[in-house]
């Protein structure tokens, strides 16, 4: 238990801070300071974990982090700001799985530490899980944000007025193990993208 906690640390710290930088940074872009007035536009963990989150992803491999505050109305354009600040953390996340499996190739042969390996794939696997468990269209997720970002005036206030459910659906999806059949298609629409840019690159 303890080295399977060792092992997926680092993977959990770099997806979760790295996510929500990517949040700041791209409302920052945007027109919005919000995060950075917070001290939110920081690569540094302890400013993005939450509590509960970070103890669900050990237990469960589920979880998140402290949302980063963002103002819409400072977006340049609320429409591609909203978009582009959702999507800016499973970006990353899809980033980092990619770079980290690149290092771990090309690692073979040279480091010879099978601890080495366990961390390396757990900060892939983390960070494609993070992406992944994202992308799912259920409030407040990015999913549901970037759905959100598409809609007309009227529906988006009729879509956000469920926004307290979706809490309690994830709630119940994660006791009920039933995320797993959600997320599995996800991760591995994921995983064949992931190695279609491998494949091109090597």
């Amino acid at each position: 238990m303890v080295i399977d906690f060792l092992t997926i640390l680092p993977g959990i710290l770099i997806a979760l801070t790295f996510h929500e930088f990517a949040h700041g940074a791209a409302a920052f872009a945007m027109g919005d300071d919000t995060a950075k007035r917070s001290g939110r536009l920081s690569l540094d963990p302890l400013k993005h974990i939450d509590p509960m989150g970070f103890l669900m992803l050990l237990l469960v491999r589920f979880g998140w982090a402290k949302p980063v505050p963002i103002n819409e109305n400072n977006f340049k354009n609320r429409n591609v700001g909203l978009f582009l600040v959702s999507i800016a953390g499973i970006t990353m996340n899809l980033i980092l799985a990619l770079v980290f499996h690149f290092i771990t190739y090309f690692s073979i042969g040279v480091i010879d530490v099978p601890a080495y390996y366990q961390v390396m794939n757990g900060i892939v696997r983390i960070n494609i899980m993070l992406a992944a468990f994202n992308l799912l269209p259920i409030p407040p997720l990015d999913g549901s944000k970037i759905i959100y970002s598409f809609l007309p005036l009227k529906l988006r206030y009729k879509f956000y007025q469920y926004e307290s459910y979706g809490s309690i659906i994830l709630l119940l999806l994660l006791i009920s193990g039933s995320i797993g059949f959600l997320l599995s298609p996800v991760i591995t629409a994921i995983i064949s993208f992931l190695n279609y840019l491998i494949n091109i690159v090597i």
